[in-house]
């Protein structure tokens, strides 16, 4: 089949384009200039709006074809790069054409979004290749966020679409292709809007945290009944949402307080009568305890959407929530906890005292714990509650990510303002907290900053957790901040610098490989992950992008992390895989921004 230009770019055309709604048809294609005997296939689902919405799979050569060994794939939602990815402080400099230079970004028209599969199989001769990109259309620049964190057999992929308010279920049984079962569109949530992360419960079905506020300004009868003020599309407060295995809307429930929370710590632009915090962003639950737990970041438009910079550092939240989830449909708000601040805090710039923006949260797994642990962006911080099925959970800070810094660069300072913190989570023997950090960009603590080099690292939380509710550990001085705290603190196992030499271009998120190969030659789930993997991407638009690769990254049984150097990139053989390139199985569509990922393989595969 030929080839057509189109502002620039190579798509594929032919009279197989349309094809049946809810059926998928598979037929060669050309390949473009890196990737050739391309097999695609596209497969349609009815949205609720009555429109059309796909997934085409671009599988590369003999992988159309059932592989002799069996595999392991990492999966990757990335978003098409495009001209709306300009920071907010270069929003005045755009030029009066798509077809100028913005972010380096040469004639950045829009490009489809996908799920990158890429061969995670050690050993592999084709370890590292990128062997799928499944598009979605017709929506283009979703700025495709979160996954879940981890992955179970049988498990629907939930990907949401952070700017498009849309949650995408996929299935993944037989990789590497994969098929779409379902969209949820913002009419379907018009409780909340900009989708953030997803947890899988046991019966398949899944909790989603949507972070912005209702989709239209004013009051919002939620499905509890209960009503709730919003200020409208990415703004607050947010919600959670329910969804079946195929992402249809189970319930819709609010993250708000009736009376609202603390008006000095929360603001809100434009105000609302009730201020709130409610603006969830990590979500992780145990369903042993009934009790899931979710972390207030920010209120997003105004921090990533609108053209302001820093309008107040109150829209960085403080506040992480409990909820009873006995009613698994209707899940109950029973507290919000606010954040100490620490000994770095300074009153004259509250945006880097430790408890602000608190954007991940963790649960322990172990029948014999209850705590969880939550992590602050912007304040650099990690907190822990030793009970969070308590009626009022009250969380300490336990470790500082200063003092990390020196494992990625021994001439770093220990300051851990502003680290930029993202995916944190605890291994499913809770012997360890792994986590991801971008790194401070230059200048961000004044002029003369000169920024830290991000990475991931490990703790022992082993003492911790032992300790049970009697623990002392608690970060009360800058001497403690800057090296640990002792006693049953936290200790820092493991780390691994990514872009080593490159201030504020580490990772965001990660996910651990929670599969090993048996001895029978299928794979099987591990309590002990052997590697975990990172992505060096957060939001162009907010003015922190990175470098676009993601990364493997050895995990030993001690904690320590080496960073894998056979992961490498198919173009460049350069550590990492590149998602900066001209040429993906789907076309010559330029450059992708990776956002998240996932270890997953075919049903056929595990055991």
């Amino acid at each position: 089949m030929p080839l057509k230009s189109l502002g620039g770019r190579r798509v594929r055309t032919g009279a197989a384009a349309v094809l049946v709604a809810a059926a998928a048809v598979t037929f060669p294609i050309a390949g473009t200039s890196a990737y050739a005997d391309v097999q695609v296939s596209t497969q349609h689902v009815a949205g609720a709006d009555g429109k059309d919405y796909t997934v085409t799979n671009h599988l590369v050569g003999n992988y159309a074809a059932r592989q002799e060994q069996r595999k392991e794939w990492l999966l990757v939602w990335a978003g098409d790069e495009n001209i709306a990815d300009t920071a907010v402080s270069d929003i005045k400099n755009l030029p009066g054409t798509v077809g100028g230079v913005v972010n380096k970004l040469p004639g950045a028209l829009p490009g489809p979004d996908f799920l990158a599969v890429i061969d995670a199989t050690k050993g592999s001769p084709t370890y590292g290749k990128v062997v799928n990109t499944a598009t979605v259309g017709p929506l283009v620049e979703n700025e495709p966020h979160h996954m879940q964190y981890v992955w179970h057999k049988g498990d629907t992929i939930y990907a949401g679409a952070l700017f498009a308010a849309a949650t995408y279920a996929f299935d993944v049984s037989a990789l590497p292709n994969l098929k779409l079962k379902g969209i949820s569109l913002p009419s379907q949530t018009l409780g909340g809007s900009v989708p953030d992360a997803y947890w899988t419960l046991k019966d398949g079905t899944a909790y989603g945290t949507y972070m912005g506020g209702p989709v239209v300004p004013g009051p919002y009868i939620y499905d509890n009944g209960s009503v709730q003020i919003g200020n409208g599309f990415a703004g607050s407060p947010g919600e959670v949402v329910h969804f079946d295995r195929d992402g249809k809307v189970l319930s819709q429930s609010p993250a708000a307080t009736p009376q609202g929370d603390n008006e000095k710590l929360c603001d809100d632009l434009p105000r609302l009568g009730a201020p709130t915090c409610a603006n969830p962003h990590g979500i992780q639950a145990r369903e042993d305890l009934n009790t899931m737990v979710t972390s207030d970041y920010a209120e997003p438009r105004n921090i990533i959407l609108d053209p302001v910079k820093q309008p107040s550092p109150y829209l960085r939240r403080p506040t992480i929530r409990t909820w009873d989830i006995s009613d698994r449909n209707h899940p109950k708000l029973k507290a919000v906890s606010y954040l100490q601040d620490g000994p770095r805090a300074n009153p004259a710039d509250p945006l880097h005292a430790e408890s602000r923006a608190v954007m991940e949260t963790t649960v322990t797994n172990l029948p014999g714990h209850k705590g969880a642990f939550a992590q602050t962006m912007q304040g650099g911080a990690i907190f822990y509650t030793p009970d969070i099925t308590a009626a009022q959970p009250h969380w300490r800070e336990v470790f500082d990510d200063g003092a990390a810094n020196k494992s990625f660069d021994a001439k770093a300072d220990s300051v851990g303002s502003s680290s930029n913190g993202g995916w944190v989570q605890t291994s499913p023997d809770d012997h360890y907290l792994y986590h991801a950090v971008i790194g401070r960009q230059k200048g961000t603590l004044g002029s003369d900053d000169p920024g830290t080099v991000g990475g991931v690292y490990t703790l022992d939380i082993s003492k911790l957790l032992a300790a049970g509710d009697n623990y002392t550990c608690t970060i009360d001085t800058k001497a403690k901040a800057e090296n640990g705290g002792g006693g049953d603190c936290p200790t820092l196992a493991g780390a691994a610098a990514i872009n080593p030499g490159k201030p504020g271009q580490g990772p965001h998120w990660g996910t651990y490989d929670n599969f090993q190969l048996g001895g029978d030659g299928f794979y099987h789930e591990t309590d002990q992950p052997g590697r975990v993997a990172v992505s060096d991407y957060f939001v162009a638009r907010s003015g922190l992008d990175g470098d676009h690769k993601v990364t493997m990254v050895d995990l030993g049984k001690d904690g320590k992390l080496t960073v894998d150097t056979a992961f490498r990139d198919e173009n460049s053989g350069q550590v990492g895989i590149n998602f900066n390139r001209k040429s993906w199985p789907h076309g010559d569509f330029g450059n992708a921004k990776p956002h998240s990922e996932l270890f997953v393989v075919a049903d056929a595969d595990v055991k």
